[in-house]
């Protein structure tokens, strides 16, 4: 088996590409013992969910693979035995023509965004020339249904979130200065990008039947929520109150304690990729908010999302569920209680979530795809 691997990661806003990829080296060089190299060009965005990153460091080793900052002009020893490029992202022209010289090509994986499409299965796995060389790479796209490459799940995730149970919860809170519970409290932990409506929830949470705790990152949205809520500035660890409504920023937190977050909430709001993954297998009722594109090119994956979700939901509460998503996307309808959609349907959305997660821990998780599939070409 080859052991070297380079992981090629672009940085955008978003954070869910590093997300991703961070995630997924890692599995790589602890759990296959692989030597992994993660190239990055954007360690201060990096830095925000893995806090042990230096963002001034060339070469760094971090968590038992080696992290290098991808710049111009692109310095490098040697091409890797295989090589993911994710997310669309471009080689560099001499790094491509290092491979092409070798004498044993690398392997080259094209790993693409997450998507529940229909077509996805069909494009799995197949061999893409390169244009102007005659050295091959294969695109490899992660998925929800057998025929795709599985999504990302540490060998002990399920475990180690099936045993973090209320005591565990309350030591989390403690290292956060997040209170302890009020009676039938609904715990809430908010991610999502600037063009959320917040407005139309944050109005509805206060007017709530029953108390709701909301935790926030801090950052731009945090600062929106401070202001709705009155606050002149933003501070960590204060707790905002308007009517039902309790609203307390939490530090950016990294990966591994953001599962803790989510395993500690009634109810996720996430974005992205990474996080979406995430609140699935936390196994607890979420919304997610896709990256938006132009001219609305995520709304039929959003849909094909939704559509293979809800497959075995009663029409009905399908119905209200793609009304409580659509309206966190921003197609919703400004007057409607979207909140009494999660609070009167909690129960439903729990059990329906809990089919769901145990359908997809049927699946091989992506990494082990990846190695199998590297392993079936030799």
């Amino acid at each position: 088996m080859r052991k070297n691997w380079d992981i090629f990661c672009s940085v955008v806003d978003n954070l869910g590409d590093i997300g991703v990829c961070w995630r997924l080296a890692r599995q790589l060089a602890n759990e296959y013992q692989f030597e992994v190299r993660l190239w990055v060009d954007d360690l201060t965005s990096f830095a925000r969910i893995a806090p042990e990153i230096k963002q001034d460091a060339p070469k760094q080793y971090v968590q038992g693979l080696e992290v290098c900052l991808w710049q111009q002009p692109f310095v490098f020893d040697a091409p890797a035995d295989v090589v993911i490029e994710t997310f669309a992202c471009e080689l560099p022209k001499a790094y491509i023509s290092a491979m092409v010289r070798h004498v044993r090509w690398p392997f080259w994986i094209n790993l693409e965004y997450l998507s529940a499409e229909d077509w996805v299965p069909d494009y799995h796995g197949l061999p893409s020339p390169h244009p102007s060389f005659s050295i091959v790479k294969t695109f490899f796209f992660p998925g929800f249904v057998q025929g795709t490459g599985g999504l990302l799940r540490e060998k002990n995730l399920l475990a180690e979130r099936d045993k973090f149970d209320s005591q565990a919860i309350r030591n989390f809170c403690h290292c956060y200065g997040i209170p302890g519970r009020q009676p039938d409290e609904f715990r809430i932990s908010l991610f999502c990008y600037d063009s959320a409506p917040l407005d139309l929830f944050v109005n509805q949470w206060i007017n709530s039947a029953t108390p709701v705790f909301l935790l926030v990152p801090q950052g731009t949205v945090a600062d929106k929520l401070c202001v709705l809520l009155g606050a002149r500035q933003t501070e960590i660890g204060r707790i905002l109150k308007s009517g039902q409504l309790s609203v307390q920023v939490i530090p950016f937190l990294e990966q591994t304690e953001y599962d803790r977050l989510l395993w500690s909430c009634d109810f996720n709001f996430v974005r992205g990729e990474d996080s979406f993954i995430r609140a699935q297998w936390a196994n607890r009722p979420f919304v997610w908010q896709i990256y938006p594109q132009q001219e609305g090119a995520h709304w039929p994956k959003l849909n094909a999302f939704l559509n293979l979700y809800t497959a075995k939901m009663t029409a009905q509460l399908a119905a209200e569920l793609y009304v409580l998503w659509y309206s966190w996307n921003g197609k919703g309808d400004e007057d409607a209680s979207v909140w009494s959609l999660i609070f009167n349907n909690l129960i439903a959305f729990q059990q329906h979530q809990n089919l769901w997660t145990r359908q997809l821990q049927c699946q091989t998780d992506l990494a082990s795809n990846l190695v199998r599939f590297i392993r079936n070409q030799i």
